[in-house]
């Protein structure tokens, strides 16, 4: 009997301390997150700006082409216009996603810190 109370006086005191480590665990898990998330919005601004640049190198080019008279190119050189929009569009919104994960990934960072806070 004395065991089962030893036993269950063990058990009681250290579940605490376990789901304690668990909170902490969660909170350095979303900080990682948040690390990962600021990573990958700055590489997609990156993206964004070297498009834009490719960008309105290809009009340059397009209306030089044409004003030469060299069609051929300029088709060439729409073409790859097209594709550089699709490249920006497609990292504006790889931006927007992650700057919504980043937004939940904050919110939860907080939420955690609250939680191990409280007593």
């Amino acid at each position: 009997m004395r065991r089962h109370i030893a036993l269950f006086a063990v058990l009681a005191l250290s579940a605490p301390v376990v789901l304690s480590a668990q909170d902490s665990n969660d909170v350095k898990h979303d900080r990682k997150e948040v690390r990962h998330d600021r990573r990958e919005l700055r590489g997609d601004r990156k993206d964004i700006r070297h498009d834009t640049k490719d960008i309105r190198q290809d009009r340059r080019e397009v209306r030089q082409d044409l004003k030469n008279g060299d069609t051929t190119a300029a088709r060439r050189e729409a073409r790859d216009l097209r594709q550089d929009r699709r490249d920006r569009r497609h990292d504006v919104r790889d931006a927007h996603r992650d700057r919504k994960d980043l937004r939940q990934d904050r919110k939860d960072v907080h939420e955690n810190q609250k939680k191990d806070s409280t007593p």
